[in-house]
C-alpha cells in the first residue's frame, strides 16, 4: 500500500504533466481526478483562482502572497480565455499595443474582446480581474498571438486606439511607433478605413519622436487620396529617439526611452554632481570603510541573515570552508563572503573611473566580473554549478511579490547593451546612478544577485560624480521596493530619485 508521501508525489507528477516550460502549471478541474486535486490543494500545491480553475504554488508560500499569482498571470489568461472563446477573442487594442511594446506588468484589468463574450466582470486573485467584452475583432490576418495570448497586430493597433493611449502609456506607445520601419501596412488600415483623425494624430506622433520621413508619408499620402489630415501631437512632451530607429529589439527601445523619459525626473530632484574627488586614495579609504555597513544592509534586504561578526571573519580571513563545515555549508555565509570579493573588484572599478576612464566602459568590461565573484563562493562550496557563473540567464525570472515581470532571456541580450551605452554617453552622474540601478533592476539579467548588482552600480557611478557610498539601510527596505515596483509597473520613478536622494543628505 502506497504512503502519503507516495501518493502526494504521484498527484505531483500528474501535476507536472500541465507545467508550461516555466515550471507553471494552470489546472482545469477536469484536468486531475478529484482525489489529486484535493491532495494537492490540501498540501498546498495548488491554489484556487476560480471555480474550477487552479494554478499551482510553492506549499510555502504565506497566506496573501502575490507571487504565485503574478507570476502565472499571463498564462493563466492564455489557458483560460482560450478555453472559453478557441481563436474568437484578443485582448483590447490597448493592451495589446503594451504587450507589443514588451510591457508584461499584470494589469489590475484586464480587457477582452470576442464576438462570444458577455460583458462581464471575472474577479480574480489580488484585486485583478478580466473583462470581456461582446465586441467585434480584427480578422486573423490582423492579429498576432504573442505568448498563446491573441493581440491586435502592430499596426492595427496603432490605428485603433485613442488619442488617451499616448497620454497615459507614453513609453509604450514610442516603443511601438520605433517598431514601424515604413508607413505602407499603416496606410492600408489608414485609407480603407477613411481614418484622417487617426493619420492626424499617427502623423505628430512619428514627428514627436523624430521620424518625420513617415510623418510625412503619411500626410501626403492621405491627402493625394483626397482626405483633408490635420496634424496633431498626441503626446505631452516631445521626446525624439530618431537615434534609436534601426534598433529592432522593442524591449531594446523600450530600455532607451525609459532613460530618455526618466533624465529629467533626476535632474530635477538628485543633489548636483561634486565632480570627481582629487584624493583618489581618501576617496577609496571612505568606501572601504563603508564595506561593513553596506555588507550588513545589502544582503540584509535580500533576506539574508549575516551578522557582524560574520562579515567581519570574512574581512579578516577568518572564513574558512576547507576545515569549518558551518562555513562551507552556511548559505549566509557564501553570501557574505562572495559580497566581500566581489566588493573587492567594484573598488577596482571605481577607482578606474576616479582615474579618468569612462564610467559605462568600465562597468560594462566589470560587471561580469562582479557577478562571478559575488557567487564563485558557492560554486566552489558546491552549493551552485560551475555554469551558473556563465553570465546572463537562459531562463526566465520573477521578483517575489511584484507585477513586473522582468525580461525574456533573449531581451536581456537586446537590452544590456544599450543600458551600457547609455552609461557610456550620459553626461550627468547623478543620471547614470540612479538609471542605472533602475534599468538593470528592470532587465534583471542574472538568476540571482540582481538587487546586490544594481546597489553595486549605484554606488559606482556615484563615484563618477564625487558622490559618497550610500548605503540603502534594510530597515527602509519596503519603501525602497515599493518605489522600484512603481517605477517598473506604473512608469514613474519620482518616489524612486527622491528616496535615493534622501539617503544623499543623511
Amino acid at each position: 500500500m502506497a504512503t502519503p508521501s507516495e501518493k502526494l508525489a504521484q498527484s505531483l507528477e500528474e501535476m507536472k504533466n500541465l507545467q508550461n516550460d516555466k515550471g507553471i502549471a494552470v489546472v482545469k478541474a477536469n484536468d486531475l481526478s478529484r482525489t489529486h486535486k484535493d491532495r494537492l490543494l490540501k498540501n498546498g500545491f495548488l491554489r484556487e483562482v476560480l471555480r474550477g480553475w487552479y494554478i499551482s504554488k510553492r506549499p510555502d508560500e504565506e497566506p496573501g502572497d502575490t507571487t504565485s499569482w503574478y507570476m502565472s498571470f499571463w498564462h493563466f489568461t492564455a489557458v483560460y480565455i482560450n478555453s472559453r472563446f478557441g481563436n474568437e477573442w484578443c485582448l483590447s487594442p490597448e493592451q495589446s499595443l503594451s504587450l507589443h511594446s514588451g510591457n508584461f506588468s499584470v494589469p489590475r484589468q484586464l480587457l477582452i474582446r470576442s464576438p462570444k463574450a458577455s460583458n462581464n466582470n471575472i474577479s480574480l486573485l489580488h484585486g485583478t480581474s478580466f473583462f470581456d467584452l461582446k465586441l467585434d475583432i480584427p480578422d486573423i490576418n490582423s492579429r498576432i498571438t504573442i505568448n498563446n495570448i491573441q493581440l491586435f497586430s502592430l499596426n492595427d493597433g496603432l490605428t485603433a486606439v485613442g488619442a488617451d493611449f499616448f497620454t497615459r502609456y507614453p513609453t509604450d506607445a514610442r516603443t511601438c511607433l520605433s517598431m514601424v520601419k515604413d508607413a505602407s501596412l499603416l496606410l492600408r488600415k489608414l485609407l480603407d478605413n477613411g481614418k484622417s483623425v487617426v493619420a492626424g494624430r499617427l502623423a505628430g506622433a512619428f514627428r514627436n519622436i523624430g521620424n518625420n520621413k513617415i510623418a510625412d508619408e503619411i500626410i501626403k499620402t492621405m491627402k493625394s487620396a483626397g482626405y483633408d489630415v490635420r496634424e496633431v501631437d498626441p503626446f505631452t512632451e516631445k521626446l525624439p529617439i530618431v537615434e534609436n530607429r534601426n534598433v529592432v529589439s522593442p524591449y531594446a527601445n523600450r530600455i532607451a526611452l525609459m532613460w530618455n523619459q526618466f533624465r529629467r525626473t533626476v535632474l530635477d530632484n538628485f543633489p548636483e554632481t561634486k565632480g570627481l574627488p582629487s584624493d583618489i586614495e581618501k576617496y577609496l579609504k571612505s568606501v572601504e570603510e563603508s564595506y561593513a555597513e553596506d555588507a550588513y544592509h545589502s544582503l540584509s534586504i535580500e533576506g539574508y541573515r549575516v551578522t557582524n561578526e560574520l562579515i567581519e571573519r570574512v574581512r579578516s580571513g577568518n572564513w574558512n570552508p576547507d576545515a569549518n563545515e558551518a562555513d562551507r555549508n552556511e548559505r549566509n555565509a557564501m553570501a557574505a563572503r562572495g559580497y566581500y570579493l566581489a566588493f573587492q573588484e567594484v573598488k577596482s572599478s571605481i577607482r578606474k573611473i576616479l582615474e579618468g576612464e569612462n564610467a559605462g566602459d568600465v562597468v560594462d568590461n566589470d560587471l561580469g566580473t562582479w557577478y562571478r565573484e559575488l557567487f564563485a563562493p558557492s560554486v566552489t562550496a558546491g552549493l551552485l554549478k560551475a555554469s551558473d557563473l556563465a553570465g546572463y540567464r537562459i531562463g526566465q525570472v520573477y521578483i517575489k511579490g511584484s507585477k513586473h515581470t522582468p525580461l525574456n532571456p533573449e531581451a536581456v541580450r537586446d537590452a544590456m547593451p544599450i543600458l551600457f551605452d547609455l552609461l557610456r554617453k550620459e553626461k550627468e552622474p547623478g543620471v547614470r546612478a540612479v538609471l542605472g540601478h533602475f534599468v538593470l533592476v528592470y532587465i534583471h539579467p542574472y538568476m540571482d544577485g540582481n538587487g546586490r548588482i544594481g546597489r553595486f552600480l549605484f554606488n559606482t557611478m556615484l563615484a563618477s560624480g564625487g558622490y559618497p557610498w550610500t548605503v540603502i539601510p534594510v530597515e527602509k527596505r519596503h519603501e525602497y521596493m515599493a518605489a522600484l515596483e512603481k517605477a517598473s509597473v506604473e512608469q514613474d520613478i519620482t518616489d524612486f530619485v527622491k528616496f535615493l536622494a534622501s539617503l544623499l543628505s543623511v
